[in-house]
């Protein structure tokens, strides 16, 4: 019988299902988040910053605050959750092996803060801002100024602002709550940002009753340090039309903007001008509405008659949506003291009503129109109706002997109307508002283009709260609070770097618009937040065999994420199947 010839040796092996093992590494938005620290030298910045590291601990206080600023970048986690966040990812990425992370409690974290409080946070943030400034060519010509609260749940009683390592930390307190939540204790957030891509410059973390007008001196002489210059536009709310932060920045030949307030009496005289009309308003602005219904936008300015009582240009803008907003607001709150005026009238028609006096009467008609804020228009009276009754003196069946008193009662009733001299007076400044600024050269149109930037840094304040989930902060300690305020700030510095370069590269290349949205539908201006979405479903598939690694499967990337990769400048190798170190891993 005739052999099969045998042309090579079958070595297929046969591999039980049981000791197969299938492994997920998350890749996510890491490699981007690590593009902004690796260029910053954030690592190395903050290892030079902190003590050397005890060799027992397994993680080195650098590393955890590292970790802790890349949780909070892509997604926040609670401290004793970080392990096992940090072990959901490509290890290599983060610089850690496979046994650190079963080591990274809320312990070695809260550590790590406790050093890092104690550490140079001033040179540190001094080095951070001006790597950033520096390394991404910020400009800082025009600077934007604001403060926020972040709340805290407990007493805090043990947080007396007590110093420690001769560092006071913020002191947790009751103060005027941006969240509207009187109730909590909080501390002030006080941010700074550039006009060049709303990137956070600087940042401060005070006590929670701090008065945001005090606020600004030392926050400015930072920004001057930081430009090296004092000749730059800083730009903050009403609370810096005060005499001392006026002269203080201009006597440093620096420049402001900024509203005078309802209190000041130049706002008072400058309306009493605008009511006497007319007014010589100049068109300097009109853009289109939001939607496509929407009347366009349209700003006015005029110089006032005077200047401020210090000697500063004072120039007077109106609006035309907010025109429209003043006279309907007023509007409604007419009504609504008008409703509560009727409710008023209702009860006093009441057998049981328990207002008995006219005092009574007039103090209750007071809190009702000053609820819904129209004391200023609706002017009321109380009628008084009176009438008498007689009653026995004693009690018993009435015979002809019997005496009577005569009671005198009371009937009251409100009657109301509308000061149509105060609303006329009040309508001829609808929608105007005045600003001060010690800058002589720009033009009008010039300081509202600088002064309608200010919205960005409440955008900056909303992803510290919303995206960052900066509140509540639920840590015990008010010092590892001081230090998590600087992660914080690192956090939100990342996702500002982010947008800003992704839309420059955007301008660069003559993208008007990416497909980032739900439904592939398009945005102008995407967010670091989105960009981080978008990336999160990646991770890289391992699959082994009793420890040994057969193959590993690399995510495939959209061309949208690709695209996205690419303008951010991200070495696409990071998404390959092998990972790549981070450049300042040790």
């Amino acid at each position: 019988m005739r052999k099969r010839k045998v042309v090579g040796e079958d070595r297929r092996i046969l591999l039980s299902p049981a000791d197969i093992e299938v492994g997920t590494e998350r890749i996510a938005g890491l490699p981007v988040v690590n593009t902004v620290l690796d260029r910053l030298g954030f690592d190395n910045l903050v290892a030079a910053c902190l003590p050397e590291p005890d060799p027992r601990r397994q993680i080195e206080p650098a590393r955890a605050i590292g970790l802790l600023v890349r949780n909070l970048a892509l997604g926040r986690r609670p401290l004793y959750g970080l392990g096992e966040w940090a072990g959901s990812f490509d290890l290599g990425l983060l610089g850690l092996n496979a046994a650190v992370p079963e080591t990274l409690s809320d312990d070695c974290v809260g550590r790590a803060l406790d050093q890092l409080f104690l550490a140079d946070r001033a040179s540190l943030l001094t080095a951070l801002s001006l790597r950033a400034i520096t390394t991404y060519d910020i400009a800082l010509d025009e600077l934007h100024d604001d403060s926020t609260s972040l709340t805290l749940y407990g007493a805090y009683g043990e947080a007396r602002g007590e110093p420690r390592g001769g560092i006071i930390p913020a002191h947790p307190a009751r103060g005027f709550s941006k969240d509207h939540r009187p109730d909590l204790k909080q501390l002030v957030w006080v941010l700074t940002i550039s006009a060049d891509g709303a990137v956070p410059i600087t940042y401060r973390l005070l006590d929670g009753s701090t008065e945001d007008s005090t606020t600004h001196i030392e926050t400015w002489e930072r920004c001057r340090a930081l430009a090296g210059t004092s000749n730059f536009m800083y730009v903050a709310d009403s609370k810096l039309a005060t005499h001392d932060n006026m002269a203080h920045i201009a006597g440093q030949h620096g420049r402001f903007l900024t509203i005078l307030p309802r209190t000041r009496s130049e706002d008072k005289a400058g309306r009493a001008w605008l009511a006497k009309g007319p007014v010589p308003w100049a068109e300097i602005s009109r853009t289109p509405g939001k939607r496509k219904a929407d009347p366009p936008e349209v700003y006015w300015a005029v110089p006032a008659p005077s200047c401020s009582a210090e000697g500063y240009r004072i120039v007077w803008m109106r609006s035309s949506s907010k025109r429209i907003h003043d006279a309907a607001t007023r509007f409604e709150q007419i009504g609504r003291a008008s409703t509560a005026l009727e409710a008023l009238t209702e009860s006093l028609s009441s057998s049981r009503c328990h207002l008995k006096e006219r005092v009574a009467v007039e103090d209750a008609a007071k809190a009702a129109i000053a609820g819904a804020g129209a004391t200023r228009w609706v002017r009321f009276e109380v009628k008084d109706e009176v009438h008498y009754v007689h009653r026995q003196e004693r009690r018993g069946r009435p015979s002809p002997n019997t005496r009577y008193r005569r009671l005198e009662q009371h009937s009251f009733s409100l009657s109301w109307s509308t000061d149509a001299e105060a609303v006329t007076y009040d309508a001829a400044s609808d929608g105007c508002f005045p600003m001060v600024t010690c800058d002589t050269e720009m033009s009008d149109a010039e300081l509202l283009a600088v002064y309608k930037r200010q919205p960005r840094l409440e955008r900056r304040h909303a992803t510290l709260k919303g995206v960052l989930e900066a509140c509540p902060i639920e840590l015990k300690s008010a010092y590892r609070i001081d230090a998590f305020g600087f992660c914080l700030y690192v956090a939100l510095l990342i996702h500002a770097l982010i947008e800003r370069e992704l839309r420059q590269a955007m301008a660069d290349a003559g993208i008007s618009e990416l497909p980032v949205y739900h439904e592939h539908r398009p945005c102008k201006a995407p967010t670091a937040a989105r960009v981080l979405e978008l990336l999160d479903p990646l991770a890289r598939t391992t699959v082994s065999h009793r420890g040994q690694v057969l193959t590993v499967a690399a995510p495939t990337l959209s061309p949208l994420q690709e695209q996205i990769l690419t303008l951010l400048r991200v070495d696409l190798s990071a998404y390959g199947p092998i990972p790549s170190q981070p450049v300042n891993s040790t």
